[in-house]
């Protein structure tokens, strides 16, 4: 049913003895809160709502969804606290491999908890001659259409392997730092945090995700260095650092050497291959104070709009009441007493003689 044009609410109809294994209504209009009915569909693999206008909490009740494997939840209107379902003992996702929850307004601390919870990414993957896929394509024609944004591209996926596992939190209003549990997850092949308000340091676990191949935290207000154990991950085949507050040397060595200089664009404190930007072994370069970011990059715009708009309103009151009571000539007098002033104060103070003429008129007599 995706890639349609559904409009209105989800039916809350699902029966006790639902036998779904795929419910993919990706791409249309659909509306309002998500049936809890669902959650009688004991044997769902995959639910993908993303794309459309969907107005609800996140969903945890349906961690009673042993066989769920993959959850897409993006580009809607899911809102709330996430953390604070998982303060609670809840069910699990233990089995779940994909998740995307990018482009909605989930806010609070990323849920640490959560990240225990996901046994299947947390256990290494052990090597399969044979692959295996999420819902068998070649039973019964089943055509699966699942769209995911990984190395910065998105993909639609008509198969998806089942050790392709992906998690991808971004375009949300997540603070607090990033949990070092996130560095157990050891299955792992795609994160992405970015554009949110994650704080503090890039923790060193992530360098034990040595299965990862994509990994993207732009656009946070991360501080700190690059920790060098992000060497071990030899996989990675694209990484985003990108307008955050990092500092220090860019780490050499195996995948850094292939990353281009916009994978660090926006961190004023780094240094080093691929940057133009050299270290020097005597000065560390620091980030920019958490003040002047806000007065370098908030305040001045505010005074800069505050002094076009005080500057507009007196230009506009002066040539009303110049224009209006029809005497021009009391307004330039008043200038004129103004320069002779402050024309005499300066030439007091530097003991010489000068004219000058401000209103391009004859020049004004100094004695």
């Amino acid at each position: 049913m995706h890639k349609n044009n559904f409009h209105g609410k989800i039916p809350e109809n699902f029966a006790d003895s639902c036998s779904l294994k795929s419910f993919d209504i990706d791409n249309n209009q659909l509306e309002g809160s998500l049936p809890r009915s669902l959650g009688n569909c004991k044997d769902l693999e995959i639910l993908d709502v993303g794309n459309n206008n969907f107005n609800d909490t996140f969903p945890d009740w349906l961690g009673n969804l042993d066989q769920l494997k993959v959850l897409v939840l993006r580009s809607n209107r899911f809102y709330g606290h996430i953390d604070r379902y998982f303060q609670v003992t809840v069910p699990s996702f233990s089995r779940l491999g994909v998740i995307d929850i990018s482009q909605n307004e989930f806010s609070g601390y990323l849920p640490t908890k959560f990240f225990q919870d996901l046994i299947a990414i947390r256990e290494k993957n052990k090597n399969k001659v044979k692959p295996e896929y999420l819902i068998d394509a070649d039973i019964d024609g089943y055509y699966l259409s699942l769209t995911f944004t990984t190395k910065g591209l998105e993909t639609e996926f008509q198969k998806l392997l089942t050790v392709w596992m992906a998690i991808d939190f971004s375009n949300n209003q997540f603070f607090g730092e990033i949990p070092k549990t996130v560095g157990e997850l050891h299955s792992l092949i795609a994160l992405n945090l970015s554009h949110n308000s994650l704080t503090g340091p890039i923790p060193s676990a992530l360098g034990e995700l040595t299965q990862l191949e994509s990994l993207d935290l732009s656009s946070n207000k991360l501080e700190g260095i690059i920790p060098a154990e992000l060497k071990n991950l030899i996989f990675l085949e694209v990484l985003n650092l990108s307008h955050n507050y990092l500092v220090g040397p860019v780490p050499r060595g195996k995948q850094f050497d292939t990353f281009p200089n916009d994978s660090y664009i926006g961190n004023l404190g780094l240094c080093g291959f691929p940057l133009s930007t050299s270290c020097s072994n005597n000065e560390i370069l620091k980030p920019i104070p958490i003040k002047d970011r806000f007065i370098g990059g908030f305040n001045w715009k505010i005074a800069m709009l505050m002094g076009y708009g005080c500057g507009i309103v007196f230009g506009i009151s002066m040539g009303y009441v110049v224009f209006t009571t029809g005497k021009p000539g009391c307004f330039i007098e008043m200038i004129e007493r103004w320069e002779r002033k402050y024309v005499r104060g300066k030439i007091r103070r530097s003991g010489g003689r000068k004219e000058f003429n401000f209103l391009g008129g004859k020049s004004l007599p100094l004695s």
